[in-house]
């Protein structure tokens, strides 16, 4: 399979999704927007992931390229190429598909609790998944839920966490592609997001929190991938 991903920074990549891609022999290429390089027809890939970045789905004036990714993230979907957003990824795919995207009451960065809905027990891609678990949070904004789709997680800050439209796209506010270096990056190039409150950790508790949750999350991650993206 040839996976292709919208990468918004440098230090957002496709961490643990690239581990995965080359553990299962699935292809995978990168579009930099930031860089301006142009995303490629729908007909170059079998599937797209769309990454995270501190940026919003309307900061086309500081970042007019986010206007040609809506546009192709638009003809993917169109095309009926399976595609995952994450975080900033998901914000995008929300407002393609109609939905709103606006400032959360609160930002939440750090590993805080998600809940599994009642939607998403029975559901394929989660139906064994823990009720309860700890990714990665980071960010200031929200999406709504699109038409038609399935609410599948929420969280204390945020009730909206991951939708499902169909069986082809999936958003995820969190973050469960997460390394330790992926995190590390983070940290370095947004720690000026860290003034901690309930909802913000800092960075020596996100460090203790990763030594324990990252195992899980990696298997977490490749069992959502595995099934997701098992028709293609």
């Amino acid at each position: 399979m040839r996976i292709h991903v919208f990468q918004h920074v440098p230090f957002e990549g496709p961490a643990n999704i690239a581990v995965w891609a080359a553990s299962r022999g699935h292809s995978l290429s990168v579009t930099r927007l930031d860089l301006g390089e142009r995303p490629p027809a729908p007909r170059a890939f079998d599937a797209l992931v769309v990454l995270g970045g501190p940026m919003g789905v309307h900061d086309e004036f500081h970042h007019p390229w986010l206007a040609d990714e809506k546009q192709a993230l638009a003809a993917a979907m169109a095309q009926g190429r399976p595609t995952l957003g994450v975080c900033l990824g998901a914000q995008l795919m929300a407002r393609v598909l109609g939905a709103q995207v606006e400032p959360n009451p609160v930002s939440e960065i750090g590993f805080h609790p998600v809940t599994i809905s009642s939607h998403a027990t029975s559901h394929h891609l989660l139906r064994d998944f823990p009720p309860q678990f700890m990714p990665l949070h980071w960010h200031g904004d929200t999406f709504g839920l699109p038409r038609h789709s399935v609410p599948l997680a929420s969280s204390a800050a945020c009730v909206n966490q991951a939708f499902l439209v169909g069986e082809d796209f999936l958003g995820l506010q969190f973050h469960l592609e997460t390394t330790r270096e992926s995190l590390e990056a983070l940290i370095a190039h947004a720690g000026d997001d860290l003034t901690p409150t309930p909802s913000v950790q800092d960075a020596v508790t996100m460090r203790h929190l990763a030594a324990k949750q990252l195992p899980l999350l990696q298997t977490l991650c490749f069992t959502l991938l595995d099934r997701f993206f098992a028709e293609y």
